[in-house]
């Protein structure tokens, strides 16, 4: 911020004829290039890990108690979510607008985290209809009936889960997980993830995944730095390992 103002006291100071216009675009621009030289990156990697067997226990899913049960996978699970909690002054690097596409009767991207207030586009890729809804208290909607060419939109306005369904074909689902600002992250397919542009400070971070519990821990950001968080969710994750710079 104090870079910021020095940036406004310069204008000032050696200001020719200028109207308030240009004067203002100079501020923004020297306040976004100080805010980028001190932001910094909290990186790792996130993943699900089930309890190990006790030894000698056998395996009780094969027993024919258990067999038709559904048993979780864990080292398989994706769509991860990391985020920092509460308000954080500043703005991340500018991200293109989120869209879900309906495409063979699935929503693509599955999971999607967004900051509250954006607006999501649902376009429908299929020449037949669906009906895109959720009943979830963060948001509640119903898109009707609609297929190929026609999309809609949904801007979600409270922090939260959305869970996504389509009322003609059950197997579609998704979830919109709502959050309180743009500093988030996405894993991707090997679980890596990167926050980027954090003031330096502390802040909670939150690691998700909508079939497990939620991890929070405390982070201290540096200015032009990268941290590093791993993570691992699950009964096997074991306790929370402290932050490392």
């Amino acid at each position: 911020i104090h870079l910021a103002q020095r940036a406004f006291i310069d204008i000032r100071r050696h200001r020719r004829p200028l109207d308030l216009a240009v004067i203002g675009h100079e501020m923004l621009d020297r306040a976004a290039d100080a805010f980028a030289l001190q932001a910094g990156d909290v990186v790792g990697t996130i993943v699900a890990r089930g309890k190990e067997e006790a030894a000698g226990g056998g395996d009780k899913y094969a027993s024919r108690k258990f067999k038709f049960v559904e048993r979780v996978e864990y080292e398989a699970l994706r769509d991860f979510v990391v985020s920092i909690e509460g308000t954080v002054a500043g703005k991340p690097p500018a991200a293109a607008s989120p869209v879900i596409k309906q495409k063979g009767a699935v929503f693509s991207p599955r999971v999607l985290p967004v900051a509250v207030g954006t607006t999501v586009e649902w376009p429908n890729d299929d020449d037949i209809f669906h009906n895109v809804f959720s009943i979830s208290e963060a948001k509640e909607f119903d898109l009707g009936l609609y297929k190929h060419p026609e999309s809609k939109r949904v801007t979600f306005d409270r922090p939260g889960r959305v869970d996504i369904l389509c009322s003609i074909h059950t197997q579609m689902s998704a979830v919109i997980l709502v959050l309180d600002n743009p500093f988030f992250a996405k894993s991707d397919e090997q679980g890596n993830y990167a926050i980027r542009g954090l003031p330096p400070g502390e802040y909670t971070v939150r690691a998700w995944h909508e079939r497990l519990p939620s991890v929070r821990r405390k982070v201290t950001v540096n200015a032009a730095g990268e941290t590093r968080m791993d993570f691992i969710l699950g009964p096997g994750g074991g306790p929370a390992e402290p932050a490392r710079p």
